[in-house]
């Protein structure tokens, strides 16, 4: 058990309760599962406490066809097949197409590691619970071998979910539970600081202003990397041109278009004090300038 304790990074802005949550998990040696909203820094958590406690990470992406197995290990077959028909001596031995899997790699790890989990909801409905106990227990068994596999010490599990589907109740009952909230704007504030610092204060106070006030109308679909393309900082630098704007009544309200075009993305983002949208590629023969903003009705 390590005595350092996660208070975030130089590079990662975590709000207290996250921290508690995260040290809770560590102390009582619990998986602890994330869950927010795309962006809100889920899987780069598993990175930073591995970082600031000085820890190795095994990382496990988890796809649409990925099975639990294939994270404690895999028995390759094929190769043992190939071998035997070139007459290979490796061939004798099943132990030479013992495939470890990423749990099998944190279990031998020398000092405690961290081991992510990342985007569990992706897979089968039934992929959790053929983990439970190997994450309970902190052992499996090789049958290929007859080798039991046991942790040396037990791991920093960080799970993290989009909440794309259910997780089983017996899987839920046996982590650590943290919702990340979507940041507000003082600890945004924080966040673009740390990643874009010197930013000018007028700028960044109109950009989450606005970002904020597109945030709070109904039915749109909320990614805090959509900032980006506000603040200039990540998907592109446009420059803003502007032109006089011309102002009609649409259901009471003035309405103002502005569409941006990301030369890097080569799509149109097109927004107004009313809705929000991204559109496919842009026509070649648009009249919009690849690094322009225009404003216009």
């Amino acid at each position: 058990m390590t005595n350092k304790k996660f208070k975030g990074t130089d590079t990662y802005v975590a709000t207290d309760d996250l921290n508690v949550a995260v040290n809770a998990a560590v102390t009582l040696e619990r998986p602890i599962l994330i869950k927010g909203e795309p962006g809100t820094g889920k899987t780069q958590l598993a990175f930073e406490i591995a970082g600031a406690l000085d820890r190795p990470l095994y990382e496990w992406h988890i796809k649409s066809t990925t099975k639990a197995q294939q994270g404690l290990y895999d028995y390759d077959a094929v190769a043992r097949l190939r071998d035997s028909q070139l007459g290979d001596d490796r061939v004798h031995d099943i132990a030479n197409y013992i495939v470890p899997g990423k749990v099998w790699e944190a279990f031998e790890s020398d000092v405690r590691p961290v081991l992510l989990i990342d985007e569990i909801d992706k897979a089968d409905i039934e992929f959790p619970n053929d983990l439970l106990q190997e994450l309970d227990r902190m052992e499996f068994y090789v049958y290929e071998t007859k080798k039991l596999i046991k942790a040396k010490h037990r791991p920093i599990i960080v799970i993290t979910s989009n909440n794309e589907k259910e997780l089983p109740d017996a899987f839920l009952r046996r982590c650590f539970f943290h919702y990340i909230k979507f940041p507000d704007q003082k600890t945004m504030e924080k966040i673009i600081e740390v990643h874009y610092p010197g930013l000018k204060k007028a700028l960044l106070k109109e950009a989450l202003a606005t970002f904020y006030k597109i945030r709070d109308v109904p039915g749109l679909r909320k990614n805090r990397r959509h900032l980006n393309c506000w603040t200039g900082s990540s998907y592109c630098s446009p420059k803003i041109s502007r032109r006089k704007p011309c102002a009609r009544r649409t259901n009471a309200r003035q309405f103002h278009r502005c569409t941006a075009h990301c030369s890097r993305t080569n799509r149109m983002f097109i927004f107004s004090n009313n809705s929000y949208f991204l559109t496919g590629a842009i026509r070649p023969d648009s009249k919009h300038h690849a690094d322009e903003i225009l404003l216009h009705a």
